[in-house]
């Protein structure tokens, strides 16, 4: 005789509840030993490591605009959902064939570790937490099945009462989930008292620069409700890169290979590094990634080594035309060397606003370079530099389509009113950034509705490879809804374009418009 449908549903349940809670244990497991091992043998890392690395430009491009610097948390949750859903099917599957059931599991750990293996910081020993998840996960998915098949209705070989089964399932089952929440936490917090990194960064005291910064002039800032800061704290500061895991570096054990097309090659350590007459300066990075108007732009004082100097010591071939960034997580980027050689202020940076770099910064040295977006410059966590050619080599972004030169575009956007704002009758003050790295602003216009384009006031310029804020009193404000366009024009007499263009492949153009409204 056939089950009866709620008979059916209900067996699907425990058992797709089996294999959920396996691969939990699978997951929780290898998360915790983790943590004595390198930071991409968490298997969630490794896998969205290799997702990151397979991800094509209009993918990459189509997740940062979606979702930001919260790209990372969707992508993480994304592939729980579809392990969620796998998992569930394989707890159905060993319902009658736990035989079958068992290699899947296996299978899904020869992909987990070969995503740990394919990570450049990672070797046969970081397979040990997904082989201990493994094994866990199939002792727990065996003992489930089998609390799971005495729940089945009488007549279905069941030896005990059908209330007492159930709830031994679902103890068992509560175990195994509770276990496994209980496992993530105590991974994460040994990663956390055993991330050197951090310990080694709060005992950092930075030497001081041999050439200081100036302090931003008193007229830098548009005081202006709404507006950023001149100077982005390192909390605000965005963060767009490849690391789904905060490389964990002990500084003591840092040191930068600078290799390739030179005449002398050598390696610098961390201690070395800050032995060097280092600078100051306040830089303007941005990313490629950013759309017109976009938030992915922020401003710091960083501190560092001329990567100018460094490069000198190594005496560059003169056929050489590139320097290739590398960063412990396998991140690398292009860099046209004349850029890194000239006078603008191109840093191996060690502090930023005051302090040493934030872990999630590049801590303990990353490039910073004026007028090229980051993804060609501003490489996190670097620890080798090739002198090459472009026609040689290729950085990570670069074989997925993007440009390999990538120099930043003029560029302005509004900050004041936000899109589809209220802003009260009278006199309206609108206000923003604009940034031409290397080049400066000279002017910003705005126009409103249709009317003619207008001057704006202009904050006092701090430097060249800053950005400079902008104001402007708009008299006419009637009630309604009005528009707000803004363009800039560089030093060089360069007006920003108002041609369209994606950020694939070397950057966003275009004027950015908003409307707002006048109550």
């Amino acid at each position: 005789m056939n089950k009866k449908p709620a008979t059916r549903l209900r067996d699907l349940g425990v058992f797709g509840l089996s294999g959920f809670a396996a691969a939990a244990v699978l997951f929780s497991v290898a998360q915790l030993m983790s943590a004595f091992f390198a930071t991409a043998s968490a298997p969630l890392v490794a896998m969205g490591a290799v997702f990151i690395d397979l991800t094509p430009p209009w993918l990459k491009d189509f997740a940062i605009a979606t979702f930001g610097t919260n790209d990372k948390l969707a992508l993480f949750i994304s592939i729980g959902v579809v392990v969620s859903i796998a998992s569930v099917l394989i707890g159905i599957l060993a319902r009658r064939h736990f035989a079958l059931a068992a290699p899947i599991i296996l299978l899904l750990a020869v992909v987990i570790g070969a995503a740990v293996l394919s990570r450049p910081a990672t070797g046969l020993v970081d397979l040990t937490p997904v082989i201990l998840g493994t094994v866990a996960s199939l002792g727990t998915l065996k003992w489930l099945t089998k609390l799971a098949s005495r729940t089945r209705a009488p007549g279905q070989e069941q030896s005990e009462k059908p209330g007492s089964s159930r709830r031994n399932f679902l103890l068992g089952a509560t175990l195994a989930l509770v276990g496994s929440a209980v496992a993530t936490g105590v991974g994460r917090s040994l990663a956390t008292v055993r991330n050197v990194a951090d310990s080694a960064r709060s005992a950092l005291g930075l030497p001081v620069a041999k050439v200081l910064a100036d302090p931003p002039p008193a007229g830098a800032q548009i005081e202006l409700s709404g507006m950023p800061k001149f100077v982005t704290p390192n909390k605000d500061f965005y963060r767009i890169d490849t690391a789904l895991s905060v490389p964990r570096i002990n500084p003591s054990e840092w040191s930068l290979r600078v290799h390739g097309m030179v005449e002398k090659e050598f390696t610098i350590s961390f201690d070395e590094l800050l032995a060097e007459d280092l600078l100051e300066t306040y830089l303007t990075l941005t990313c490629v990634s950013n759309p017109v108007g976009g938030q992915l732009v922020g401003n710091a004082k960083w501190l560092g080594y001329p990567l100018r100097k460094l490069l000198e010591r190594a005496v560059p071939q003169a056929e050489a035309d590139m320097v290739l960034s590398t960063s412990e997580d396998g991140f690398s980027a292009s860099t046209p060397i004349e850029v890194l050689m000239d006078d603008r202020m191109a840093l191996l940076a060690v502090g930023m606003n005051g302090e040493p770099l934030p872990l999630e910064h590049g801590f303990p040295v990353r490039m910073v370079v004026p007028g090229l977006y980051g993804y060609v410059s501003a490489t996190k966590w670097v620890v080798d530099l090739e002198v090459t050619r472009f026609e040689d080599k290729m950085g990570y972004w670069t074989t997925r389509g993007w440009s390999d030169h990538g120099p930043i575009k003029l560029s302005s956007r509004v900050d004041v009113p936000r899109s589809f704002a209220s802003v009260p009758a009278g006199k309206v003050t609108l206000g923003g950034t604009a940034w031409a790295q290397t080049k400066g602003i000279s002017k910003v216009q705005v126009q409103i509705d249709d009317e003619d384009w207008k001057d704006a006031e202009l904050a006092t310029e701090a430097s060249l490879d800053t950005w400079r804020q902008w104001r402007y009193d708009w008299e006419g404000g009637s009630s309604g809804n009005h528009t707000v366009t803004v363009r800039a024009v560089d030093r060089e007499g360069n007006v920003q374009t108002s041609d369209k263009a994606d950020p694939v492949p070397n950057g966003a153009s275009g004027w950015q418009r908003v409307q707002f409204s006048v109550e």
